[in-house]
């Protein structure tokens, strides 16, 4: 039987033809650089906690120096308190947060546990990393917030005091270049480092992100980004959101609490 190819039936049954045979080869392209994308992921993640204390890392190193430095991984509660400890191996570390109650701070997707609206204070898990480097401890906290264009987020570390500001990474998903973008710069983040939290009360401040520039002196304010304000509105926003959540557990194992 002969088709005629110059009739509509053909064409129809062709384009249906080759959309099959390109959908399936894209789904088996999505499958087969799944893996490799998320392990990709995974070790970006490392590097981001790692260079918030301020240790430098390629993708093929952040495995071995992730388990060397980072000590304890820890979920807390909304009340600051422990359900889970990890140590050791990092080998079955994931960032598709499909065992993130499970298993380990690491898994949890941050971003749900400030934006799924149907998860209630008593269901959010929150990471903590904490680090040893030089024979100090620093406390690692993960930040999730929203700049000018999309998503930004970052990782802070935290002295042995949980006041004072040792380290700083931010990124961003669609900034402007030049502007906003900016923040994943060393001389955006470098400025956090000895800044505190906490005033000499003991009260949570946080550190805000300044348009025209902090004060000399200012031990919770650095400069924003000339022409970037939503952007650097967006960090102060991100730093206090998400700081203030882990306020209960530095109180409850610091000297913060009887200032």
């Amino acid at each position: 039987m002969a088709f005629n190819k110059e009739s509509q039936g053909f064409t129809f049954l062709f384009s249906i033809i080759m959309v099959v045979v390109v959908a399936t080869v894209l789904a088996v392209a999505a499958l087969g650089l799944k893996g490799p994308q998320e392990e990709n992921m995974k070790q970006e993640k490392m590097q981001n906690v790692l260079g918030s204390i301020q240790v430098e890392s390629s993708r093929e190193e952040a495995s071995a120096k992730f388990g060397e430095f980072i000590k304890k991984r820890v979920i807390l509660d909304s009340e600051g308190n422990v359900l889970s400890e990890t140590e050791g191996d990092v080998k079955t570390l994931s960032v598709d947060g499909k065992e993130a109650y499970e298993s380990d701070a690491f898994n949890i997707d941050i971003k749900k546990q400030y934006r799924d609206k149907s998860l209630t204070d008593q269901q959010k898990r929150f990471p903590l990393f904490i680090c040893e480097k030089d024979g100090n401890p620093y406390y690692v906290v993960p930040l999730v917030g929203t700049g000018l264009w999309g998503p930004i987020w970052g990782f802070i570390a935290l002295e042995a005091d949980m006041n004072t500001i040792f380290g700083a990474t931010f990124d961003h998903k669609t900034e402007t270049p030049g502007l906003g973008a900016e923040i994943n710069q060393s001389w955006f983040e470098e400025p956090f480092v000895g800044d505190k939290i906490f005033d000499d009360a003991g009260a949570f401040v946080s550190v805000k992100v300044v348009k025209g520039g902090a004060d000399a002196g200012d031990m919770h304010g650095v400069d924003a980004i000339t022409g970037g304000t939503i952007t650097s509105n967006g960090v102060s926003s991100m730093l206090e959101n998400t700081l203030k959540v882990y306020v209960p557990y530095f109180k409850k194992n610091s000297d913060i609490a009887s200032i």
